[in-house]
């Protein structure tokens, strides 16, 4: 389909005119304010006062060590958060809780036969380096580690699938050719992985991290129990079953880790999977009829998963609060499923499909879900994704959002990727570089699809010098269509 990128647009108010022809709702604050502004509100976060509402996303750079150990390469992009000048790093990285649960075989885990506290340390350290440089101290910042299991998406040993599944669903199965004989995890194996995530706080606590993210989102195991209306016994079928994992996880923490805060990144709603249609290669929800109705899903209608249903994320976030959880990190979608919706881009990676819609009714579709969860939780405080489609116009946008309180905190990923000066840049009311914009081209994910580090290949001349930037650049989909 045809749609018109934000960089098209030469003045915030030609975009956000733009931006209300698909939703009234929206808009963004065309005046840079600055240090006087919402962005530059200060907010208390578990008795620490942060004086901005920037917030880094955790990210897998797949550049660490086979034994899960940082690189050089993991050690800059965690300086360069630093250097961004957010004061609330949520996660900087997705680490895994045990060998099975990597994403991919350069994920940093934790790894009991290693110094994981030393490996830990050294991320802070960078960190605050990147931090100083700014002249800003390390201890304005909340500093959190992701713990994650990838469960159904598991490729720790190298690029093959090796799931540990929840519970069977099967358009993801077919999708990714998981065989139906697979046997799901046990109660005992759950159990036995929830103690990994416990065991990963400590050490996460010991190295000196404010909080740890108990990670509930894109499709990985925690958030696939979410839906695992399916699975018998005491973790799937009801509500309270299909979180029992997770309060066990955050009751473990809470008694082996005094003093350690707790967030949770949570996708609240999905959608049913999509597919690259044959013959134009756009992003599709293939046979979806024949699946009706669909229960796998978390936060989606069974009868028409398209569209969502909030009683369920709703009811999960004031569980989230009752445990005397205040963080919460707002997402949708999965990157396996539904990328087009997860992160909104006008480039598809390698291995996606072209996008069904504007991009920008994505990244409303992201707006409008932080500003459900925020009037039905008001006292959560929560970070919101999806900006990085905006471009230039982000922090116009993200401006806007927090001040009229549909939004605690802006998060960003792709754009500190690229352009890791952006938030110090605008609060200091200086012209944001264009040149250093994200244009989602999608190499920080084509790469790693293809076995190659995450990075900015585009923008970042670190990367731009690797032997591979050009490999990269030509697996780009719309060299070849």
């Amino acid at each position: 389909m045809k749609f018109t990128p934000p960089s098209r647009f030469s003045t915030a108010e030609a975009f956000d005119a733009h931006l209300r022809s698909f939703d009234s709702s929206v808009g963004l604050d065309a005046r840079n304010l600055g240090a006087s502004g919402p962005l530059a509100q200060a907010v208390n976060v578990s008795g620490r006062t942060l004086s901005n509402r920037f917030a880094v996303h955790p990210m897998e750079g797949w550049d660490g060590t086979p034994d899960g150990a940082p690189t050089g390469h993991t050690l800059r992009r965690w300086r360069r958060f630093g250097e961004s000048g957010a004061k609330l790093i949520w996660g900087g990285e997705a680490f895994a809780v045990l060998h099975d649960g990597r994403a991919n075989a350069n994920q940093l885990y934790f790894n009991r036969s290693d110094d994981t506290e030393r490996h830990l340390t050294a991320l802070l350290a960078a960190l605050h380096e990147g931090h100083r440089e700014l002249g800003e101290s390390p201890d304005s910042l909340f500093t959190g580690l992701q713990l994650t299991h990838s469960g159904r998406f598991a490729r720790p040993d190298d690029h093959t699938l090796k799931p540990r599944i929840a519970q069977h669903n099967p358009v993801v199965d077919e999708k990714y050719g998981i065989d139906a004989a697979l046997p799901i995890l046990t109660d005992a194996e759950l159990e036995s992985i929830g103690e990994s995530f416990v065991a990963a706080a400590r050490v996460a606590s010991k190295a000196g991290f404010d909080f740890v993210d108990v990670k509930c989102c894109h499709g990985y195991l925690l958030h696939e129990l979410l839906g695992a209306r399916d699975r018998p016994g005491a973790y799937g079928g009801s509500f309270d079953n299909r979180t029992r994992l997770f309060m066990q996880i955050v009751h473990g923490i809470r008694s082996d880790c005094p003093g350690m805060e707790i967030g949770v990144r949570v996708s609240v709603t999905d959608l049913h999977p999509f597919s690259s249609r044959d013959e134009d290669h756009v992003g599709c929800p293939k046979e979806m009829e024949r699946h009706l109705p669909y229960s796998f899903g978390f936060g989606i209608d069974p009868n028409n998963p398209l569209q969502a249903n909030w009683d369920e994320p709703i009811r999960f976030l004031k569980l989230i609060e009752s445990l005397g959880i205040s963080l919460v990190n707002v997402t949708v979608g999965s990157p396996y499923c539904c990328p087009h919706l997860q992160r909104p881009a006008a480039f598809p990676p390698s291995d996606g499909y072209l996008p069904p819609e504007d991009p920008l009714l994505s990244v409303i579709t992201h707006l409008q879900a932080v500003r459900t969860c925020k009037a039905a939780v008001p006292g959560l405080l929560l970070v919101g994704s999806g900006y990085s489609y905006l471009q230039e116009f982000l922090p116009y946008v993200a401006q806007y959002e927090v001040g009229q309180g549909h939004v605690d905190f802006v998060g960003l990923g792709r754009m500190i990727l690229a352009y890791p000066q952006l938030p110090t840049d605008f609060l200091s009311g200086k012209p944001l570089a264009r040149k250093r914009i994200c244009r989602t081209f999608s190499d920080c994910t084509t790469a790693p699809r293809n076995q190659m580090i995450s990075g900015c290949y585009p923008l970042d001349d670190y990367y731009k010098s690797m032997p591979h930037a050009q490999e990269v650049r030509s697996l780009r989909p719309s060299a070849s269509r």
